[in-house]
């Protein structure tokens, strides 16, 4: 597993280059245009850099094995890339809201409309092609950095295509307020796109529990078992990056062996991880007959202290 998570920083990188590539067009694209929505799309790219070395630096250290003091590795690591990138997308909406209400007070024409729109266009293409790699590792490898930085992109290029309409139409209609109005969209966008990735990273900083998908999984691997005498009861699980945590008490009829036990729980661990990759399952075996074994309370409390 650490190995695999070393391999995703070659992702950080290659969003890392796209973003001072699209940093370097989208700037060009601004200073041949005068255009203020051009403008907030650079920026935008600024942030889109930032999170991406914050992604390569928090993958970098939720790929180290777990130590003495992180036993259970560092993969909450990548909490912390979202949601400082979540954050410098909000800061980055602001930014552009106070250009383009300056520009509304102080319009001023565009210029070279045809060759800014190439170049930007160029720019979002490149955003394109990375936010699909990028989404399609980030999905694969359960990697809330790559995911984040993915829809990320996807919002540059959704934000991107909503500035060339608004340039194309103070071209076709010569009414300049136009471009400010669609920058002040493009930010509003922006900020509902980081308040989704900040609830995402605070959710995963919670010990936010597994889908429902993943729930009922789990109990499918239960009801095959059940029918042998067994019985699962609190079952609790949380995600930490990518890792997939996952425990329970497996309850047995007490004339069993320790090793008839032993064995039942390890056909259900193994069945649990192919179910669900990248988890973690821990569980506890319990004599049926034992009236402690169905105390859910005691348990709840034993569990969590």
């Amino acid at each position: 597993m650490q190995k695999s998570q070393r391999n995703l920083t070659r992702f950080a990188w290659l969003s890392v280059a796209v973003a001072i590539f699209t940093i370097a067009l989208k700037t060009v694209a601004y200073f041949l245009t005068g255009s203020v929505g051009l403008l907030s799309d650079a920026l935008e790219s600024i942030v889109n850099l930032v999170g991406a070395l914050m992604a390569l630096a928090m993958l970098t250290i939720a790929a180290r094995p777990a130590d003495k003091e992180h036993s259970f590795g560092h993969n909450k690591a990548e909490y912390f890339s979202s949601g400082t990138e979540g954050a410098l997308i909000l800061i980055a909406a602001a930014s552009i809201i106070y250009t383009a209400v300056n520009r509304i007070i102080h319009p001023q024409p565009l210029e070279k409309i045809g060759i800014g729109l190439i170049v930007s266009v160029a720019a979002s293409l490149a955003n394109l092609a990375v936010a699909l790699i990028l989404k399609r590792a980030g999905e694969k490898h359960n990697s809330i950095s790559l995911t984040s930085n993915a829809k990320h992109l996807m919002t540059d290029v959704w934000t991107s295509g909503g500035v060339l309409v608004g340039v194309g139409a103070v071209a076709l209609t010569d009414i300049q307020l136009l471009d400010p109005l669609v920058a002040i969209g493009v930010a509003l966008n922006i900020v509902w796109s980081g308040i989704g990735i900040v609830r995402r990273s605070i959710a995963g900083l919670m010990d936010t529990a597994l889908s429902t998908a993943d729930q009922n999984s789990i109990q499918t691997v239960f009801d095959t078992y059940n029918l042998s005498g067994a019985e699962f009861h609190a079952l609790r699980t949380r995600l930490a990056g990518p890792v997939k945590f996952i425990s329970m008490h497996v309850l047995v009829p007490g004339d069993w062996s320790v090793e008839r036990g032993h064995e039942l729980v390890s056909k259900v661990e193994a069945d649990i991880h192919k179910k669900i990759s990248g988890s973690f399952v821990f569980t506890h075996l319990e004599p049926i007959g034992t009236p402690v074994s169905h105390d859910q309370e005691i348990f709840s409390e034993i569990d969590t202290n």
